[in-house]
């Protein structure tokens, strides 16, 4: 199980991390984070849990995984200057970078809007939900890490598409040096992202694994194909379509096609 002082030893981080609570079992770590940021002064508190019962992911899919095999975690962020749409590019390059740095045959890169890849196949994803109170807006960074899974964990589904950090690596990865890895890169991500977002949107365009290529998508419905040119913070992925002409499509209307 994971502890919370084990995570938090010699974690040096301005922000993220500054105090950590590790649950056997929740329905959700967003939602215990979502009761957290009630208070403001829990900005940065990080919600763990060894089991979800009912984790979620974007539009409402359904995020499985067995009890000890994850790294299941929310963060608070209460009263955050940055925009959603930067936030979660910022989110989505702190998470590669933390299982890149995992002994793994590849390097992680991102399929935009939420998804990580190892070898062309999910291993890791991200939900980013803004709540309004009266106290004003506050966001919860939802991230599910794939660890212990073997192909068997997966549902005959998604074993083509699913992968975790064992099967990449050939080896027991250890999620309490995951755990830390992963809050430095947001603490250290989001710090960027604050002073200079061109340094976030350059390395997510190194990372991205659309950029360069041929991308068919599906905006409010209608599918549309061209070649990805690059990403606006704000408008979303930018493609030059195969029908001609030039054309942004945002995160929240917009899914990749499979």
């Amino acid at each position: 199980m994971l502890d919370p002082d084990e995570i938090t030893t010699n974690l040096k981080t301005k922000r993220i991390g500054k105090k950590v609570l590790v649950y056997h079992s929740t329905s959700s770590t967003s939602d215990v984070a979502a009761e957290y940021a009630r208070s403001r002064e829990n900005d940065g508190l990080v919600v763990f849990a060894e089991e979800q019962r009912a984790g979620r992911g974007r539009a409402g899919t359904k995020w499985d995984s067995g009890k000890g095999d994850s790294i299941l975690c929310s963060i608070v962020l209460a009263g955050d200057p940055l925009p959603s749409h930067l936030l979660s590019l910022a989110s989505a390059v702190a998470v590669a970078e933390a299982i890149g740095s995992v002994g793994t045959a590849s390097h992680a890169r991102i399929k935009w809007p939420n998804d990580i890849l190892l070898n062309g196949r999910k291993v890791a994803g991200i939900l980013l939900e803004s709540r309004t109170d009266r106290q004003g807006s506050v966001c919860i960074l939802g991230i599910g890490i794939n660890c212990h899974q073997h192909p068997n964990s997966f549902s005959e589904e998604l074993r083509p598409t699913a992968t975790s950090l064992d099967i990449e690596s050939r080896s027991t990865i250890d999620r309490v040096s995951l755990a830390r890895r992963l809050l430095s890169c947001v603490d250290h991500w989001l710090e960027v992202a604050r002073r200079d977002s061109d340094k976030v949107i350059e390395k997510w365009s190194k990372l991205s694994i659309q950029l360069g290529r041929r991308t068919t998508l599906i905006f409010n419905g209608v599918r549309f194909s061209g070649h990805c040119i690059g990403i606006d913070p704000e408008k979303g992925l930018i493609l030059r379509l195969d029908a001609g002409g030039i054309r942004m499509f945002d995160a929240a209307h917009t899914t990749i096609a499979k």
